[in-house]
């Protein structure tokens, strides 16, 4: 993907470009926009906007609400008057007063959320930057909404010509449907009109032959094309790039095929994989036989990463949901990668994770090195991966369980894991005064205040200047 600066001049890098880069490194921070009348911020965790502030006027909650027609202007002034003298926030006044119900407050939230956020993609020119780490603390989750459907929703506001014709690639460029699922399947509610242009994407049509078979104007077919491609629907094709084999396209049915699934058994489903997704192999993470041709990965990867696509949690009422979909999508993308690439690389060694080879023959500190550096990346999955290969390579090298153990406390509910990776690193290291200090700081993680306080007096007992432990003290203390 595409680097971007993450501070600038919008007129450099564009609103929908900036949020699509954030949704697909799954950021955290808060996005600010700068103009000489007013500053605006989207708060952003994990990729997804779930609040927006603004210090222009008409962006304030009273306003929103008289443009929406759910309060008068009486109404209006009334509860100004009031938070004047009390310093209350206009939202409880309105509720206090009885001219708006609670429901109908926090519906006006969201509302208001949502036009902060698309005022941006009308703007023109304004400093940007994004101040990556934890969002405030009093900044309320109030917007349940997938970044590609406020992508969408923006773009579509957007009715300057010249600036949609500037932002567009040549018109001699060929335009074709991403092969990423993250992208396919986003939670975007494409018009009847998108979708048929999406139908003429082929991979050998340019922008002029689209908008020469078009059956709207050519500034409406810009449009729809400038929209799919801000959310990655749609990718340029490069020059020397191949037209996929027609048995590949049946993928592109799977974009409007509804999921009809329940959501109590999807959560289920989810459950029961996400709580044995380290234990698979990449064909049983595929759900192929060992045997399986490309062909049917292929479409079986696409299949599963529509229905654990991580838009699908905003349909749903299970908070962590995200979470477990966000690692069970990794984890299957990170499947089918290594079996693609394996038998691209057929006829020659490779040390691919999961990929069959002579297992003696694998060097465990190339593949320990190459753990470090996933993990340093922030690729706690892979991580685990490599690390886990070594431990079967090497099972009597103590530090290969111990990063094992580390890498297992990066990912949700993984501390289990990793206390009974680090339990192996000590009984291979009995005297290793961190892992044992470590193995407090887990048991810190899992909640068990007393077999912490038993780990790390038990390494203090043997190194009573260990910092680590003296630190794992005091938090239990």
């Amino acid at each position: 993907m595409e680097e971007i600066s993450l501070k600038g001049n919008i007129k450099d890098t564009c609103v929908p470009k900036i949020l699509y880069y954030l949704k697909r490194n799954r950021k955290t921070g808060t996005l600010v926009f700068k103009t000489p009348v007013f500053v605006k911020k989207v708060f952003i965790v994990k990729g997804e906007a779930i609040f927006a502030s603004s210090t222009y006027e008409d962006d304030r909650l009273g306003e929103m609400l008289i443009k929406a027609g759910k309060i008068t202007l009486e109404q209006y002034e009334k509860s100004v008057e009031l938070l004047k003298k009390t310093g209350k926030r206009q939202g409880a006044i309105l509720v206090e007063l009885g001219f708006l119900s609670p429901k109908d407050l926090f519906w006006g939230v969201k509302y208001q959320v949502r036009e902060i956020i698309y005022s941006l993609f009308l703007l023109e020119d304004a400093e940007y930057e994004f101040i990556e780490g934890e969002i405030p603390s009093n900044e309320v989750i109030t917007l349940r909404m997938s970044m590609g459907n406020l992508i969408y929703e923006g773009v579509k506001r957007i009715d300057n010509w010249t600036r949609i014709k500037n932002e567009l690639p040549d018109i001699n460029t060929v335009l074709k449907l991403s092969t990423d699922p993250a992208n396919l399947f986003q939670d975007i509610e494409l018009t009847h009109l998108d979708r048929r242009m999406l139908s003429l994407i082929d991979g050998k049509r340019t922008i002029k032959e689209l908008l020469n078979s078009s059956w709207i104007s050519s500034f409406d077919a810009f449009k729809i094309i400038y929209v799919l491609l801000a959310t990655g629907i749609v990718e340029e094709k490069k020059t020397m790039e191949p037209v996929l084999p027609t048995k590949e396209e049946v993928f592109v049915d799977e974009i409007f095929k509804p999921i009809t699934e329940e959501e109590e058994a999807f959560i289920k489903r989810v459950d029961d994989i996400y709580n044995d997704l380290y234990n698979k192999g990449f064909y049983e993470l595929l759900e192929v036989d060992e045997n399986a041709d490309l062909e049917t990965i292929t479409k079986n990867y696409y299949r599963l990463s529509k229905e654990f696509h991580p838009d699908r949690y905003f349909n749903s009422s299970d908070l962590v949901l995200r979470d477990k979909l966000s690692a069970i999508f990794d984890a299957i993308t990170h499947a089918y990668n290594s079996l693609k690439k394996s038998f691209e690389d057929k006829g020659r060694k490779n040390v691919d994770l999961g990929v069959e080879t002579d297992i003696e023959e694998i060097n465990p500190e190339e593949l320990f090195y190459n753990g470090i550096r996933k993990f340093k990346e922030g690729n706690f999955l892979d991580a685990i991966k490599f690390f886990k290969l070594c431990t079967d390579i090497s099972p009597d090298t103590a530090k290969y369980w111990s990063y094992l153990s580390l890498a297992f406390t990066k990912i949700p509910q993984g501390f289990k894991d990793a206390e009974e990776a680090l339990r192996r690193a000590i009984s291979l290291e009995p005297g290793n005064v961190d892992y044992i200090a470590n193995l407090g700081l887990i048991y810190l993680g899992l909640g068990q205040k007393e077999l912490a306080l038993e780990q790390f007096k038990k390494a203090l007992s043997i190194d009573p200047d260990n910092l680590k432990a003296k630190k794992g003290l005091e938090k239990v203390s």
